[in-house]
């Protein structure tokens, strides 16, 4: 090597001052964001994103079901030109991905849901809003977010429920997602342990947390309040995260679904770990789909993967039930298998919060290009062009791995 190819190797594009801008300078995957929110995030925060229930058994297990399928590409295909476009309820998607419902968003950055909102409105791929989230509906669809979903919790104040459907009409919504895995709360000792609080309040170790993330606290000094917004009856604040399980009814039955669907003149799915003989229950009694769902290992520990059951499901409903899946979803080549196995649509939460409270609403923006060249490169390297293709040879293209 000589001397100017020696300068040429060693020379070093200067960082950006901007603190977002250097974030994701650094930030290829979504675990690199995960990283850099977890420097952002108080411990006790990052902790709520991060965690699951009990033993976190399922939390480990979504990853480990993705992990454990194999790829076998096909070879010599031309892979010049591929789409990975979809059409879901009749309406096109540049991508089979969309935003899951979290709660408590504005906790990671003050935008919250109205920046996850915009990411997805720009980006042209659905987003759920939670009934626990920290932004009303109304709010959240006056970002002009063009595949507004809304996830519902049948709560004992069925007026509050019933007034939440009729708020979600009035506001746009398409899809309506109703819960059906919150009969009560799961126990989340990471969230026990740390006493966590919405707002997060000043205890000793959150004031210790200030002065290792002043510019986390700045921000939330700043920004409004926080609260549970769609929940007019939940409105004082300093709650505890377990406060919201009072709200849940651990009575529902089958014929609340039924009462849902009467109520409900957009499109419905059930989302929960829903296995074939249920799923088919719900599209008997008037669902457009299931959204299949552990809730992100965050309820019934040593819970099946979801991955591992959209197959069986896909075969029990035929080609035309619409299926969502989520939970352990990290990667392009995860939306790929879940494609390929039967779902019509991968959806992310954890994702996107790293990349929200690691770069706000332009973090949003880079989990959505992260998992989109991911996935477009996956089906190049499997020797796909479309995502029709994928599905119609994922026998060969995917296997488990044998134990």
């Amino acid at each position: 090597m000589n001397l100017e190819e020696l300068r040429a190797t060693l020379q070093f594009k200067p960082m950006p001052r901007n603190h977002k801008e250097r974030v994701l300078t650094r930030a290829y995957s979504i675990e690199d964001l995960r990283r850099a929110a977890k420097k952002a995030l108080p411990r006790s925060v990052f902790d709520y994103v991060e965690g699951g229930s009990d033993e976190e058994t399922t939390l480990r297990e979504n990853r480990a079901a993705f992990q454990s399928r194999q790829l076998h590409p096909r070879t010599l295909n031309d892979v010049s030109s591929v789409s990975i476009e979809t059409t879901l309820f009749g309406r096109n998607l540049p991508a089979p991905i969309g935003f899951s419902p979290t709660g408590y968003t504005r906790m990671m950055n003050p935008d919250g849901e109205i920046a996850v909102a915009r990411s997805a409105g720009r980006n042209g791929i659905p987003y759920a809003l939670s009934t626990v989230g920290t932004t009303t509906i109304e709010d959240v669809a006056a970002t002009g977010i063009g595949h507004l979903w809304m996830q519902i919790y049948l709560l004992k104040d069925r007026e509050l429920t019933w007034a939440l459907f009729d708020r979600a009409r009035a506001s746009g919504v398409e899809v309506l997602e109703f819960s059906i895995d919150t009969a009560i709360g799961a126990r989340r000792l990471r969230d026990l342990r740390n006493g966590l609080t919405i707002p997060p309040s000043l205890s000793p170790a959150t004031i210790v947390d200030i002065g290792m993330h002043p510019r986390y606290w700045t921000s939330m000094v700043r920004a409004p309040g926080m609260k549970f917004a769609n929940l007019a009856d939940t409105d004082k604040p300093g709650q505890t995260v377990a406060d919201i399980n009072a709200q849940f009814d651990s009575s529902l039955t089958w014929s609340d679904l039924e009462d849902i669907r009467s109520r409900w003149p957009g499109k419905l799915l059930v989302k929960g770990p829903i296995n074939a003989d249920d799923a088919q229950r719900a599209i008997d009694a008037g669902a457009d789909g299931v959204h299949l769902s552990n809730h992100g290992g965050r309820q019934l520990d040593r819970c099946v993967p979801a991955i591992d059951l959209v197959a069986p499901v896909r075969a029990q409903l035929g080609d035309e039930p619409t299926i969502v899946v989520d939970s352990g979803i990290r990667h392009g080549m995860d939306i790929a298998i879940a494609i390929a196995e039967g779902a019509d649509l991968a959806t992310v939460g954890r994702p996107y919060l790293f990349g929200l409270a690691a770069a706000g609403e332009q973090g949003v923006d880079a989990v959505y290009e992260i998992l989109t060249a991911e996935l477009r490169r996956t089906l190049q390297l499997l020797g796909c062009t479309t995502l029709p293709e994928l599905r119609a040879h994922a026998s060969e293209l995917i296997t488990r791995k044998q134990p």
